[in-house]
């Protein structure tokens, strides 16, 4: 295992996978005499964005039918508005769900595309933060560097020092035990003051410290003299050029995205945030990250930009109707299969809190019994539950209100009421 690849379970995995595209891209163009690896960056950075592109469809695909959807969910919210009896929240989300269903979808379908995204991007993150680690032929340059000065209290000292000058957030201080791997790590960073001072702290190998980092300089040299090595930093410069851009498309992708139909102030309040947020972000990160990172991220936002307007217009032809059949489909076969979505395993334990083989042998629970069984902190259920409900009702009176949870003391209300007044269902008597 080399030490300097991510060693995060999942991400680690994922960064592998990764690692052997951005190693095959560097080869090809090796082939045909270009050792350039901010080129390498932005060709490995469209290539895992069309390898995502059917999540990303996926996922417009969902915002479509959200859009649809929302103004009945609106409706059916505004309806119950102002009733919180628990009757009457089972018969809201009861309805909700039927509109989902009705659509072939559900209120986690476009969760899953960002939860898959998700490690994909930080794994991408940990390739092209350790370049070295991932493309062997880069990684032997260095370690050109690293035999020629030796792992010894000298060379870890020298490099250290060269060290305090580096970003601290990606450099970490060599330890007496330090491997070669952990000095390619350093060095990695260094820029040609560094690598001066390397060649200066070791006359004997000086001048291979000198053409072996000329040429790894020249591999991270990317348009207008732009180091991917390098970080922008607040002073102004040519470096600032990549922040700058990955803001400006970061905005342009957030203006073409589909908005939702949400009927609210507050959510389309944070809309409108997230469209200066994320620009915002994107350049203070841009510039306090290595030129090589706001190069992906540069990259990223453009061709999301420029995929956006692509799906829109894709979206925009899109014939609704056949794609709500083809998701009833879908769900249908899941059905067939005994299969239930996330959704309706949630709604299954809110309106049938007690499996169907229970009931045939139990008395059906009340609100009382419901909220017990997700409150046995401050309840206990086998205790509250009698034949017939008489025991369970009995019971009531020896139960000390002022000693039970905020959900156990509002059940508590209901079950009070349901014995003074005759047991009820959804609102009526």
């Amino acid at each position: 295992m080399i030490l300097t690849q991510s060693s995060t379970p999942i991400i680690g995995w994922i960064a592998i996978l990764l690692g052997y595209i951005m190693q095959f891209i560097f080869n090809a163009l090796n082939a045909v005499g270009i050792q350039n690896i901010g080129i390498c960056i932005i060709i490995f950075t469209i290539i895992v964005r069309l390898f995502m592109l059917p999540l990303t469809i996926k996922q417009q695909k969902f915002t479509k039918l959200s859009q649809a959807m929302q103004p009945e969910i609106n409706k059916i919210q505004k309806k119950y508005k102002n009733r919180k009896d628990q009757a009457s929240l089972q018969k809201q989300n009861q309805e909700i769900q039927e509109v989902y269903e009705k659509y072939g979808t559900s209120p986690t379908g476009g969760c899953a595309q960002i939860l898959v995204q998700l490690p994909i991007f930080l794994a991408l993150y940990q390739v092209i933060r350790k370049i070295p680690a991932y493309i062997p032929y880069v990684k032997s340059q260095y370690q050109t560097i690293v035999s020629a000065i030796g792992i010894n209290k000298e060379s870890i000292s020298v490099i250290n020092e060269i060290a305090k000058e580096l970003p601290k957030a990606y450099v970490k201080k060599l330890g007496s035990d330090a491997t070669a791997n952990q000095f390619i790590d350093v060095m990695n960073y260094f820029g040609k003051s560094g690598w001066t001072k390397l060649a200066s702290s070791f006359p004997s190998a000086a001048d291979t410290i000198a053409d072996v980092s000329a040429h790894i300089t020249k591999m991270n040299t990317f348009a207008l003299g732009i180091n991917v090595t390098q970080t922008p930093g607040w002073r102004p410069s040519v470096y600032w050029i990549i922040p700058i851009l990955a803001a400006l498309f970061q905005w342009l992708s957030m203006k073409t995205m589909p908005q939702q139909n949400q009927g609210n102030d507050t959510t389309s309040s944070m809309t409108s945030s997230m469209t200066w947020m994320m620009p915002a972000m994107s350049l203070y990160f841009c510039v306090i990250m290595p030129a090589g990172l706001g190069l992906y991220w540069t990259a990223s936002a453009g061709f999301q930009f420029i995929q956006q307007i692509v799906i829109n217009k894709m979206m925009e032809n899109a014939d609704l109707d056949e794609m709500i059949r083809k998701n009833q489909e879908k769900a249908a076969k899941k059905k067939s299969k005994g299969k239930k979505s996330v959704t309706e395993k949630i709604m299954s334990k809110v309106t049938n809190p007690v499996s169907s083989d229970d009931t045939k042998s139990a008395p059906v629970q009340t609100s009382l019994t419901y909220y017990a069984n997700i409150n046995t902190k401050n309840l206990k259920a086998p205790t509250i539950q009698g034949s017939g409900g008489k025991d369970y009702y009995s019971v009531l009176d020896s139960i000390d209100h002022d000693k039970l949870g905020e959900i156990s003391q509002r059940a508590y209300s209901v079950a009070k009421y349901e014995k003074e007044h005759g047991n009820t269902k959804g609102g009526k008597k």
